[in-house]
């Protein structure tokens, strides 16, 4: 039901790309804890990229009609173009280790006819313990209960309920 909510047909494409690309990416934030269940809501769609220098970025970019946006002074970097509108590059995640320890304990979620690696909701809420903005707090117990209830649910299924 989330990805209904969350990623069209267009939010699909670009992921197929990066994927078909051999680009290395994490879906982040709160539409990543939406694909796992939390009755969160978020407007956007959060990537954190193992190299942002990837060619592979560019060019999944061009195949969906998207360019990227270099940062300039304070504006961070971004995608431009109807495809990738939804989409926020993301450099870093506090509080959690690099990249390459990350992914590797990522779930893999299908979105349409693909797999995505997605941050475990563990790890999500995490990082917006350390970050601690007032919209992070304000999310944590929604985010924390989502996983008491999908942990409930697991346990139900093993007991074939």
């Amino acid at each position: 039901m989330a990805e209904k909510l969350i990623f069209s047909g267009k939010e699909i494409s670009f992921l197929r790309e990066l994927i078909k690309q051999g680009v290395e990416f994490v879906l982040v934030g709160l539409s990543a804890a939406a694909l796992q269940g939390a009755p969160v809501v978020t407007q956007d769609i959060d990537l954190w990229f193992k190299d942002l220098a990837d060619p592979g970025i560019k060019k999944a970019l061009k195949k969906v009609g998207g360019f990227y946006v270099k940062p300039i002074g304070l504006n961070p970097p971004m995608f431009a173009g109807d495809a990738v509108k939804l989409f926020d590059i993301v450099s870093t995640m506090h509080g959690l280790d690099s990249f390459d320890n990350e992914i590797g304990n990522c779930l893999k979620l299908t979105l349409g006819k693909i797999q995505v690696p997605v941050l475990k909701l563990e790890r999500i809420i995490k990082s917006k313990e350390t970050v601690g903005r007032e919209k992070d707090k304000i999310v944590l117990p929604v985010l924390k209960d989502a996983i008491e209830t999908i942990k409930g649910l697991k346990k139900l299924k093993a007991y074939g309920r």
